[in-house]
């Protein structure tokens, strides 16, 4: 044990024996080296990302407005459409139930579409009754819209009587194209 400390204790002495560290400032040149980061030119590297960033806004904006095309084009054929009634009458027959179907999907899929439905008349009976009987119309299909889940929100029920007549002639044939509730679609 006696050899182990006399070869140890040296050993030890002389670790100690080293020159202490210092607290000297580095030289400014040593100081500036430390803290400046390389110049680097990476002005082509920014240009580029611009024209990338530039190009995809671009795209975007090419899509959105053909997104904004189809939905115009989907609301204006769904617009051609129309529920027909029987005479007196304001009953959504089972035949139209298809095209309130429809209606209906694309209102429920465009939030932002707000739909007025005015209910029509021939020119039969007297302005106040056919005012009254559009509005009947109107509401029967405002009613089916929502029992399909369309909110309330979005519906808006107009009459307007025998004043809108698609046909003009003083026959049934007239008449039946005149008994009708019409969509008018109103995208935000």
């Amino acid at each position: 044990m006696k050899k182990i400390a006399l070869i140890l204790v040296p050993i030890l002495l002389a670790a100690c024996a080293s020159t202490p560290m210092t607290d000297t400032p580095p030289t400014p040149q040593a100081r500036e080296a430390v803290t400046k980061p390389p110049v680097v030119d990476n002005s082509e590297a920014i240009e580029a990302n611009r024209r990338m960033l530039e190009a995809n806004r671009k795209l975007e904006e090419a899509r959105l407005l053909e997104e904004s095309r189809k939905l115009q084009y989907e609301a204006q054929d769904l617009q051609k459409q129309s529920v027909f009634f029987d005479f007196d009458r304001y009953v959504v027959k089972p035949e139209y139930q298809g095209v309130v179907q429809r209606q209906a999907e694309f209102i429920k899929m465009h939030r932002n579409d707000i739909v007025t439905l005015e209910g029509n008349a021939d020119e039969r009976g007297s302005n106040e009754y056919n005012l009254a009987l559009g509005d009947k119309r109107a509401n029967a299909v405002q009613k089916d819209l929502e029992l399909l889940g369309v909110p309330a929100t979005q519906i808006r029920a107009v009459s307007m009587g025998e004043e809108k007549a698609r046909l003009s002639c003083h026959e049934e044939k007239c008449w039946k194209e005149n008994r009708r509730d019409d969509f008018f679609h109103k995208l935000n």
